[in-house]
């Protein structure tokens, strides 16, 4: 069976290399299964999201393909994958497609896949927001609506999944795949340097980079980060509400120039909210896994803070993995400062909730997947 795996964007990368992991194994030892994938991202090998040592902290090689596409226009990007992946599969011979999540590079591969008669596979399958002026959302629409085998995370996914209309044939609840990566990489966490001067921190014990206690911040969305007004309340609220407890902020591009250009124009002192570059990926894992709690707009960070059992505020009002907030430590915000505050001050006086590790959380969803997709 020949297998193309496709990421669109970093992430994709994360959940996608415990399949490797596991194909790679098969290979070795079952070589009468007659495995074979090839790795296949959407953009440029120079992408400047795609760290230097991602590929050696996830431990897989880099993609055997890079089809090169980079632009801002969702329907140019979209044409440009299309274009570009329809040449990678008439060159080479493949027998399933399995693509995660719900990018509009995403969308385009899936939409070539089955033109050319080939079978699709969707991991992180019936995660819906319900909103569907979300171009993400139409991108799930029509990705799962393709697919010939679902992979959910859940039961409210798998929910989702048949709302829509797809057969149950077609679903199957294998768990969170990330999980898998969390459980693989957890023991190789790396402590991170930070660059603000370790005076600001009164740091116990000296030997540390980082502080005994301080919350983590991640911004990404592009509805947030535009929205500069509501943006710095957010911010003032977060700060007046952390009780001397510094925010570490690891943020890129316009995210990190709007907060730190917030923190001028208010005179916050810079060790209450300290903007840092990104991290590697095992150093933003020691981070958040040893935070007092995180505040993100990162659905991953939010499952990961769960499976960490660190207290977790999403900035958003919807989130695809449910069980996060009814069984895990995450509580959704939206976007609202004053209810933002509020939870920050919970958060730091150790007011919260309880929370367990939910079903098929277990490191072995790879697993499962690739069992089924050789059946």
């Amino acid at each position: 069976m020949n297998i193309c795996i496709v990421a669109g964007a970093r992430p994709n990368f994360i959940k996608v290399a415990p399949l490797i992991h596991v194909i790679e194994r098969l290979e070795s030892s079952r070589p009468e299964l007659q495995l074979s994938f090839r790795l296949v991202y959407t953009g440029r090998e120079d992408d400047p999201t795609l760290e230097g040592t991602l590929f050696e902290d996830l431990q897989i090689a880099k993609p055997s393909v890079f089809l090169g596409v980079d632009c801002e226009n969702l329907n140019e990007l979209t044409g440009q994958v299309m274009t570009a992946f329809e040449h990678y599969l008439q060159t080479h011979p493949t027998d399933v497609v399995i693509v995660v999540d719900d990018l509009a590079s995403t969308m385009a591969v899936s939409i070539v896949t089955k033109k050319q008669g080939i079978r699709l596979a969707h991991i992180a399958a019936g995660t819906r927001s319900f909103d569907i002026k979300m171009p993400k959302e139409i991108n799930r629409l029509v990705i799962d609506g393709l697919s010939d085998v679902l992979f959910t995370a859940g039961i409210s996914n798998n929910s989702n999944a048949n709302r829509g209309g797809t057969e149950l044939s077609k679903v199957y609840m294998v768990g969170n795949i990330l999980m898998d990566t969390l459980r693989f990489n957890r023991s190789r966490w790396k402590e991170p340097t930070l660059s603000q001067p370790t005076s600001s921190f009164n740091l116990q014990p000296a030997t540390s980079s980082l502080p005994t206690s301080y919350l983590v911040f991640t911004l990404n969305r592009k509805a947030l980060i535009a929205d500069e007004e509501n943006l710095k309340k957010m911010v003032e609220a977060v700060i007046a509400n952390a009780n001397g407890v510094p925010v570490i902020a690891p943020l890129r591009g316009k995210a990190a120039n709007v907060i730190e250009e917030l923190m001028r124009q208010q005179g916050f002192p810079p060790s209450s909210f300290i903007v840092h570059p990104p991290l590697s990926y095992l150093e933003f894992g020691w981070l958040t896994a040893h935070a007092m709690g995180i505040i993100t707009d990162s659905g991953n960070v939010a499952e990961e803070a769960t499976f960490n059992g660190v207290p977790c505020i999403t900035l958003n009002s919807y989130t695809e993995h449910i069980e996060t907030v009814k069984e895990g430590t995450n509580v959704l915000v939206g976007e609202d400062a004053d209810l933002l505050g509020k939870h920050v001050a919970d958060m730091v006086h150790g007011k919260w909730k309880e929370g367990a590790i939910p079903d098929r959380w277990d490191g072995r969803t790879a697993e499962r997947i690739l069992q089924i997709l050789m059946e």
